[in-house]
């Protein structure tokens, strides 16, 4: 019964909306429907033989979907195997977004809770730095990565990544709303800081947590700039440079980058740009409800 009730609810409920309300549901509805154009076309492109993938005009929508792209990937001829680049991206960025968590929540946890000479000062630094792109440091990075002595190494893919500013600006809105008498409470009863942080802080900071994490990823994963500036063992390199390097011709993960860019490449190309798609909206779907609550909580209206 309580299925069979539910439909009529949803229609009464759309029936006390007002002409402007219904309206706008539907222009959003539209909006929504094309923004998923692109992923849409994308997870057809991937399953399109060779044949439809140089039809002309193009179908959308993929009339023979075979796995053959997804097999040449794997079994490409490259000097390191797909797996190696896939494996790297996805330790890499496990361990990156774990350790940019835990320096953003303990410096926003300095800054919001704790008072000390400069703190207003070193966080207004931190405000200033989100106007720098991550295009205008690359030279100033590679100078400290090599005076540290971390080139080739894996390294790379993770210290010039732990410091987001914006990661610690979210943190930091978000622990000023943790009461002080609850810390005070607990400090009473004999809590120490890091028990304060890691027991209450950072439980009640879950939603800016996966925020922060969301944010971590997606600067990450598609990350090629290190892969490329930064070592020359190919074994220590990204997905996301090996499928630049087929896209276009450069890098030297293939022996045969010239077929992948021929005509049996396409549907290899097709293959691994959904493989590099899937994670970001893979993320986004578990923790968007936790990214609108962040948003709720910190002033970002």
């Amino acid at each position: 019964m309580s299925s069979m009730a539910n439909p009529f609810r949803r229609r009464m409920k759309l029936k006390r909306l007002s002409p402007f309300m219904l309206i706008n549901l539907a222009f959003l509805t539209l909006l929504a429907v094309i923004m998923l154009l692109p992923l849409i076309f994308t997870l057809n492109q991937a399953f399109k033989p060779v044949t439809e993938l140089f039809l002309f005009p193009p179908n959308f929508f993929v009339h023979h979907p075979t796995l053959s792209n997804f097999r040449s990937l794997l079994m490409s001829e490259s000097v390191i195997p797909f797996t190696r680049y896939f494996t790297n991206s996805v330790l890499m960025s496990a361990i990156t977004v774990t350790g940019v968590v835990m320096v953003s929540a303990m410096a926003a946890f300095g800054f919001s809770k704790k008072k000390f000479p400069g703190s207003a000062a070193m966080f207004s630094i931190i405000i200033v730095s989100l106007m720098f792109s991550p295009d205008q440091v690359w030279i100033t990075r590679y100078v400290v990565i090599a005076n540290l002595g971390i080139m080739n190494t894996y390294w790379i893919h993770i210290l010039p990544f732990l410091a987001m500013p914006v990661c610690v600006f979210l943190m930091k809105q978000f622990i000023d709303q943790v009461p002080e008498a609850l810390i005070d409470a607990a400090k009473i009863d004999g809590a120490k800081e890091r028990t304060i942080f890691l027991r209450i802080v950072l439980p009640m900071c879950m939603p800016a947590v996966s925020t922060i994490g969301i944010l971590a990823f997606q600067q990450i994963w598609p990350e090629t700039e290190s892969s490329l500036l930064f070592t020359s063992v190919e074994s220590q390199r990204l997905l996301n440079f090996f499928v630049g390097s087929l896209t276009n011709g450069s890098g030297t993960t293939s022996s045969s980058v010239g077929s992948v860019n021929g005509v049996a490449g396409q549907g290899i190309q097709a293959a691994s740009a959904l493989v590099v798609f899937l994670p970001f909206v893979i993320v986004f779907l578990s923790f968007q409800r936790k990214v609108l609550q962040t948003m709720a909580n910190s002033g970002i209206k």
